[in-house]
């Protein structure tokens, strides 16, 4: 495998700081992406003993200024191998009819419009580096899985699925190789950003079982981009070994 440089978008928590500090260990070269400047400042103070780092201040849902991000990166960093299409959110876990439209939007416009943008952006970078480069992007399980108060979550989540398999079909031939990453359960930020800081909540939901942590996704992304040249994952599945499926739900008289 020939090195490059690793694009990650939603680098400030989670899965994506996770991810960074999995290939800055390895000595990828690192453009991170993120809305907050100063989680982003302190990860690049982190990992650039380790290798080098180009920070981008983005808001994903903005296309315009995507393309302009992705236009002025310096030229050491202007060969991309892999991105990681990370930056997301659920919000509003509450049934779908007592959910404001203005939450809906935010996880659309994140979801799927800024992923959308950033691979668009990216895209003709990704076919120049060819055999081996790597698109990778964030989805769920809730994607292929419906739950109560999942709504438009899961339905993003199934976009990005079906997305990242539209384009395998489209760049057959290119080498690029396309994936989508489907977690389960996961001890993050990602309860507390849904529950818009209930930490009761977060709590709640990971106690007393063993969840996924931000670090087994982040290997999961390592070995999915570091795979020899010619496999390609076209879906990856991955829940802790504590969760599983339930049985259908039936509403009954009485």
């Amino acid at each position: 495998m020939t090195q490059g440089v690793v694009f990650i978008t939603g680098a400030t928590s989670g899965f994506g700081r996770a991810a960074a500090r999995r290939f800055a260990r390895s000595g990828w070269p690192l453009v991170l992406t993120g809305r907050r400047s100063e989680r982003l400042h302190t990860l690049k103070q982190e990992l650039e003993g380790q290798t080098r780092v180009h920070t981008l201040t983005l808001d994903v849902r903005d296309a315009e200024a995507v393309r302009e991000a992705v236009e002025s990166l310096p030229e050491a960093f202007g060969s991309i191998r892999t991105l990681i299409n990370n930056a997301g959110l659920a919000l509003a876990p509450e049934p779908a009819q007592r959910v404001a439209l203005e939450d809906w939007h935010t996880m659309i416009d994140t979801n799927v419009t800024g992923l959308v943008n950033v691979t668009h952006a990216l895209i003709e970078r990704l076919i120049a580096t060819g055999s081996g480069a790597s698109i990778i992007n964030l989805g769920s399980i809730a994607g292929q899985w419906p739950y109560p108060g999942s709504h438009v979550y899961g339905a993003s989540k199934a976009f990005v699925q079906q997305f990242s398999y539209n384009l395998r079909c489209d760049l057959l031939g290119t080498g690029v190789r396309v994936t989508d990453l489907a977690p389960g359960i996961a001890e993050t930020e990602f309860t507390l950003v849904r529950t818009k800081g209930d930490q009761t909540a977060s709590d709640a939901l990971y106690r007393d079982t063993t969840p996924l942590e931000a670090a087994d996704i982040a290997e999961q992304l390592y070995y999915i981009a570091t795979l020899p040249d010619h496999i390609n994952i076209n879906r990856l599945e991955v829940m802790p070994t504590r969760q599983a499926w339930s049985p259908f739900a039936v509403d009954r008289d009485g």
